[in-house]
C-alpha cells in the first residue's frame, strides 16, 4: 500500500511467502498445467514457467515483445483455438530484458482477456519497484486484477537481497491456496530470521529509492557511452538492464547474423559480458548489477566500459 497504493489485500488469504521468484513461478505450472493446456509466455522474458509447463504436458505459445508495440504483447492476436486451451497468462512489468513499462490500459486489457477466457494472470513483479520518473504500477492496482490474477513480488531487487531467497504471492485467494498447497510439498518456509529480514525491508521502501539512485546513474552513464557510437540506446523505464538492438558488424570487420555473435564477440574481443537475445529481433542486454566499492570505484568501471567500447566502429 505504502509503495503501489493497493489496499484491499487478505494478508491471510490473499498473501503467501516464497523462497524466491524463481521456485514461485516454478510451483504455478504444476498447479494448474494439465497435458494439452497452453501457457502464453512473454519473449524474450524470463523462462521458468514456459520449462515447468512442458514438464507437465502442457504446450507454450509465444507472444513476442517487440519495439513497434511498445514491448507489449499482442493479445488480440492470439487465436480463438489457442485461447481455448490457455491456462496461465505470464506477464512481467517492468521486464528483464527489456526494461519497457506497462501501462494501467493494458493492464485493464489483461484483466478483460482473463476474464473472457478464463484464464490466470500471473504479474513477474519483481522488477515493479525500480522504475525511473514514474510511480511503481502494480497489477492489483486495476479493478478486477484479483479476481484473475495474483502478483509476485520479490525482495531481491528492490532492496538489493538476491541470495536471501525471499518473495511473496499476492491476489486471488483461491490461486493463492492452490500455490500453497504444491508449496507444502515442495519446501518448509524460509527461515524465520531472513523474513524478518524482509520485514525490516519492506517497513523501508526508502532503502529501494537509494538503489534506484545509484541503477539510473549507472544506466544513464552506459546509455551515453552506446549512443555516442551509434546505438539506439534509452533510458529503460524501470529495472536495471538496458536492451539494445545489436550493430550489423563492425567497420571493415566482424559481421553478425544475430545477437548470440555479438555478444560472444564482446566477451571474447572486450571481456564485456551481456546476455543476447533474438527471440524478438536481435537485441542485447547489459546490465547495471555489477559490484563496485563507493561512487569513484564505480566511475572506474564506467570509464573502462567506455574505454573498451571506444576503440570500435560499429556499422547498424
Amino acid at each position: 500500500q505504502k509503495v503501489y497504493g493497493v489496499s484491499g489485500i487478505n494478508p491471510e488469504t490473499e498473501v503467501l511467502h516464497g523462497i524466491g521468484s524463481k521456485p514461485v513461478l516454478a510451483m504455478f505450472p504444476s498447479v494448474f498445467i494439465n497435458p494439452g493446456d497452453v501457457t502464453l509466455m512473454t519473449v524474450p522474458g524470463y523462462p521458468v514457467m514456459a520449462t515447468h509447463t512442458r514438464w507437465y504436458g502442457g504446450s507454450v505459445v509465444n507472444l513476442p515483445l517487440t519495439e513497434e508495440k511498445g514491448f507489449l504483447p499482442d493479445l488480440d492476436a492470439i487465436p480463438a483455438d489457442v485461447r481455448k486451451k490457455v491456462k496461465l497468462l505470464y506477464l512481467n512489468y517492468p521486464p528483464n530484458p527489456t526494461g519497457a513499462g506497462a501501462t494501467k490500459a493494458f493492464f485493464e486489457k489483461a484483466v478483460r482477456f482473463a476474464k473472457e477466457n478464463e484464464v490466470i494472470v500471473v504479474h513477474d513483479a519483481a522488477y515493479s519497484a525500480l522504475m525511473y520518473g514514474t510511480k511503481p504500477l502494480s497489477f492489483l492496482s486495476v479493478p478486477g486484477a484479483k479476481d484473475v490474477g495474483v502478483e509476485i513480488h520479490s525482495l531481491s531487487k528492490a532492496y538489493n537481497m538476491t541470495g536471501w531467497r525471499l518473495a511473496f504471492v499476492a491476489g486471488n485467494d483461491r490461486v493463492v491456496a492452490g500455490y500453497g498447497n504444491v508449496k507444502d510439498n515442495y519446501d518448509s518456509g524460509q527461515f524465520k530470521a531472513i523474513q524478518k529480514a524482509g520485514i525490516y525491508a519492506l517497513e523501508h521502501p526508502e532503502i529501494t529509492d537509494e538503489i534506484k539512485e545509484k541503477y539510473e546513474r549507472r544506466l544513464r552513464s552506459l546509455v551515453k557511452t552506446l549512443t555516442d557510437m551509434g546505438f539506439a540506446a534509452s533510458m529503460p523505464a524501470g529495472t536495471f538492464y538496458l536492451y539494445v538492438k545489436m550493430p550489423k558488424g563492425v567497420k571493415n570487420g566482424r559481421r553478425f547474423s544475430n545477437a548470440e555473435e555479438f555478444s560472444e564477440f564482446l566477451i571474447t574481443e572486450k571481456l564485456i559480458s551481456t546476455v543476447p537475445w533474438d527471440d524478438a529481433g536481435s537485441y542485447i542486454r547489459f546490465s547495471a548489477t555489477f559490484e563496485t566499492k563507493g561512487k569513484a570505484d564505480e566511475q572506474r568501471v564506467l570509464d573502462e566500459f567506455k574505454k573498451r567500447m571506444g576503440g570500435l566502429q560499429f556499422e547498424f
